[in-house]
């Protein structure tokens, strides 16, 4: 149950013309502690809830484990979350043999677009669609934790 993946920021908005899918993302937590996050996910119409434990140190890799649980559930767990609870936009894009999510945030992180691929190890070549910019792979102001505590539109510099 180790996840490993990159991040990027976006550099535009092209990759909605090879989007496959997109859905609603709604989300808090219960602990953001950065050894180990509790998030309550409400993604289109269903709900989970995901554990992870701490990145490795180059940021590829950490623990993940997720349950689906009812919708009703994480709608009562979201309601017992840290400060303030994540609004955005998931697209999912095909790349040659990789699958990128691009996050469209909204609310008090507006403006943030990130694009995330899971990888089956941490050496996995992949070639990089022409509308990703700098990695942040590693940078922890750009995990969904952080910034349900410091939202994107309170950084004095984006």
């Amino acid at each position: 149950m180790v996840e490993i993946e990159r991040k990027f920021s976006v550099k535009n908005t092209n990759f909605l013309v090879n989007a496959k899918e997109s859905f609603k993302i709604t989300q808090g937590y219960l602990n953001s502690d950065k050894k180990r996050t509790v998030r309550v996910r409400i993604k289109g119409d269903k709900g989970f809830i995901t554990v992870k434990g701490l990145s490795s140190d180059n940021g590829l890799s950490r623990f993940e484990w997720e349950k689906e649980i009812l919708v009703k559930d994480a709608e009562a767990l979201l309601l017992l979350c840290e400060d303030f609870v994540i609004d955005k936009t998931r697209y999912t894009i095909p790349f040659n043999d990789v699958i990128f999510e691009v996050d469209v945030f909204e609310g008090a992180n507006k403006g943030l677009i990130i694009a995330e691929v899971e990888l089956q190890s941490t050496d996995q070549q992949f070639e990089k669609p022409n509308w990703l910019a700098d990695e942040l792979t590693g940078d922890e102001r750009f995990y969904n934790a952080y910034l349900s505590n410091h939202p994107f539109t309170t950084w004095k510099q984006h």
